[in-house]
């Protein structure tokens, strides 16, 4: 430690003001006035804002302000949707320990993580969270914890002179401790990389949006026309231009959908409260829709389809009993430990197993590293019962063979073992143990003899409930694929135990380093793993899917997949395990991280749309009956039926609020053994709007008879003017069938 030279303080200072932070920086924020003019470009936007400027013209300034007051809270909405990337980037600046130890002045201090540069001597110890990329000078028993890098759920070693001498930012420390020499911080990082990739990724507006986007401009440019027509006819027929105007402006507030963005954001608001029981959380209201429609689920192994912890399956001993196969397995680890595989020896199940936890006082005299890859660490221990030192072991199961000069018949045999293990998904290990009865202490490790006491095997467990989900998803016609960074044997495992399709067919990431997103997207057919994945490679699957034609959802927990879950139709991520640059660049949270929730956040996504399809239907259906009984009265030579008010009440009170009635509406039998819509399948397709425009005409007809009925009568104006709006109410309620 004392031979490791650092930077001074003064060259330190020179470095960060010459190069800047460790942290990741956002991109220039869009002002607020330049973000408003985008945002009041959108049809919907315009229409509110438009009719409101007319209530301004027509002296209803109360309609006015209520309607502007719409425009506001809509423009809010959307103002905040634009900075989800900009939060995604600065998400990764919370990410490193906002601390760190470096030795400057040839002494260790304690300094902002922010304020680490490049050349700093880094001193890691067990449980910290590494803040930069650097390179080891001074390593011990050091594994880290690369998953959100890389996928990989298991530790790694890391030792000098070998391929994994290298540590990365946002990687934590589970074992051992050393120093490393920083080689990259901020943007230079692994981490920083990733955060370049997110910029690069271009946001796509939802199916939703643009249907209903497009339902908006026929409206509105019918309800234009027929304004400049009947204003057109109007003053040929009667030289009146202010009465030509006003009954313009009727007819065209008749007709223009300004309900729709109120009823819409409404119904996709009341949407996500109800997902949210399912422990969904919606970050974007509008992908809601789009999850109903997802074709494929993109979907990580760890921490997703598994537990994203260890459980000791199997253990096959040699010569020996099963309890004393486990006892030296937990006396060659550590009693506190972060490694997984060691958290779950010192579990309270692997004591039942051993019979109780009689190890408490034994000491411990000294710790080995037995190789460079830190592949097997030896342990010796005081018993209190003999003077004699225990010797256990443990590590990979060919450095421990070795260790114990097993002959080459046996060492074949028990390697056969451990492939069997292997191919199930298991993370094997090999124990041995030892006695050590001379005076010179420590012992080197050449005057160590051991004794081969058999493997143990680990796995990651699938979640039970994954198997029934999964069977659920392909009955509702989406194909999930894993994605994932383990290696190919393992993810065959885990995917023939979830039940994924064709599971024994699979890509690596060194085969799609090779390949184009074009020739992804035509052998991806069939295939539904792949393994070995970097980062930058989820993403092109992702769009070479796209490409294919489908709506892809991603679901993700590490940084690793967030350019994925942003670039994907739908971002799913994990709300306990998951980084808050996950969480920022998905549309969807999974509180409970649990793979069925996606499948509930699917049906309701399903029921949902087949629900706005019918309030879109009831919504065209009463414009009709509104729209004629404001032109055919002042054809027929009858007194106007509807003034603005009476239009503003129907569309802004009774329509948005007996639409939300479909909302609660249960989903239609059958609704998750039906296929996903199609991409090119309208929101509101023609057979709908045949049946809305009879519904609606039927409505027109009860309410002109209504009000010509009452003059014929000699009620009155005003009463038939009444009898008129009332009938219409009611048959406007009478539409709603659920």
């Amino acid at each position: 430690m004392d031979k490791i030279i650092g930077l001074t303080s003064s060259v330190a200072l020179a470095r960060l003001k010459e190069n800047g932070f460790n942290e990741i920086k956002t991109t220039k924020r869009s002002s607020i006035f330049s973000l408003i003019l985008k945002v009041f470009k959108e049809p919907m936007i315009l229409i509110l804002f438009l009719i409101s400027l007319i209530y301004v013209l027509i002296g209803e300034s109360k309609d006015s302000i209520a309607l502007g007051m719409s425009v506001v809270f809509v423009v809010f909405i959307t103002l905040y949707q634009e900075r989800k990337t900009e939060r995604a980037l600065e998400a990764l600046r919370e990410l490193g320990a906002p601390m760190a130890i470096v030795i400057r002045d040839d002494k260790q201090v304690r300094i902002s993580s922010r304020e680490v540069v490049v050349g700093d001597m880094l001193v890691m110890e067990e449980g910290s969270r590494i803040v930069a990329d650097g390179e080891l000078v001074v390593s011990q028993n050091i594994m880290c914890d690369e998953s959100l890098l890389t996928g990989e759920s298991l530790p790694i070693a890391k030792s000098l002179g070998t391929s994994s001498s290298k540590v990365h930012a946002g990687s934590l420390m589970v074992q051992g401790s050393g120093i490393a020499k920083v080689t990259a911080v901020a943007y230079d990082t692994e981490i920083g990389k990733i955060g370049k990739s997110l910029e690069t990724v271009v946001d796509t507006d939802p199916l939703l949006k643009i249907e209903i986007g497009q339902i908006v401009k026929v409206f509105g440019l019918v309800g234009l026309a027929a304004c400049l027509i009947l204003f057109g006819v109007y003053f040929y027929l009667t030289s009146d231009l202010l009465k030509s105007l006003l009954t313009g402006l009727t007819l065209s507030m008749s007709m223009l959908p300004e309900e729709f963005p109120v009823v819409l954001t409404i119904f996709l608001a009341l949407g996500a409260w109800r997902i949210s029981k399912s422990n969904v959380l919606t970050r974007n209201n509008q992908s809601i829709e789009t999850l109903g429609a997802t074709t494929v689920l993109c979907v990580d192994k760890t921490g997703t389809l598994t537990s994203n912890h260890m459980e000791l399956v199997s253990f096959i001993p040699h010569k020996v009993k099963e309890f004393e196969l486990l006892t030296f397995a937990k006396l060659a680890s550590k009693r506190s430990a972060f490694d997984p595989l060691e958290k779950e020896i010192n579990s309270k199940y692997v004591a039942k197993l051993i019979g109780g936890d009689e190890l408490e006082n034994w000491h411990l005299k000294h710790t080995y590293t037995l190789s460079k890859e830190v592949t097997a660490v030896t342990r010796i221990w005081q018993s209190p019962a003999s003077k004699d030192q225990i010797i256990s072991a443990k590590g990979a199961p060919e450095t421990i063979m070795s260790l114990c000069k097993l002959s080459a018949s046996d060492i074949k045999k028990w390697m056969a073992e451990m492939h069997v293990l292997a191919e199930k998904g298991q993370r094997v290990l090999g124990v041995a143990r030892g006695v050590f009865k001379g005076d010179k202490y420590p012992p080197t490790q050449k005057e160590l003899e051991y004794e081969f006491l058999g493997l143990i095997g680990f796995v990651d467990p699938i979640r039970p409930s994954v198997p029934t989900s999964m069977a659920l998803c392909h009955k509702a016609g989406i194909r999930v694929i894993m994605i994932t960074g383990d290696y190919p044997g393992t993810a065959m495992s885990i995917a023939t135990q979830a039940g994924i399709k064709n599971p024994t067919a699979y890509i690596t990431g060194e085969k799609l380093e090779t390949m184009s997103i074009e020739e992804i997207s035509q052998q991806i057919k069939d295939i539904n793993i792949f393994a070995r994945v970097l980062p930058e490679q989820k993403l092109k699957i992702v769009e070479a899917l796209k490409l294919h034609g489908e709506i892809v959802a991603m679901t993700g927990d590490g940084i690793n997949d967030a350019p994925a879950l942003k670039a994907a139709s739908i971002g799913i991520a994990m709300g306990e395990k998951g980084t808050d640059v996950a969480r920022e660049s998905a549309d969807l949270i999974l509180l409970d991280d649990n793979f069925s929730s996606i499948v509930d956040a699917v049906k309701l996504g399903r029921r949902i749309y087949d629900n706005l399809q019918k309030a879109i239907g009831y919504i065209f259906s009463i414009h009709i009956p509104i729209a004629g009984i404001a032109i055919l009265p002042l054809f027929l030579g009858l007194p106007a039926v509807l003034y603005p008010l009476h239009i503003a009440f129907l569309e802004l009170i009774v329509d948005p609020a007996s639409s939300i009635i479909f909302e609660v509406e249960k989903e239609e039998e059958g609704i998750m053994d039906r296929p996903p819509r199609k991409l090119n399948t309208p929101l509101f397709d023609k057979t709908r709007i045949f049946q809305a425009a009879i519904d609606g005409l039927i409505i027109l007809g009860f309410t002109l008879t209504s009000y010509m009925f009452a003059l014929s009568n000699q009620v009155g104006e005003g009463s038939a003017r009444f009898i008129a709006f009332i009938t219409l109410v009611i048959c406007n309620l009478s539409l709603i069938k659920v």
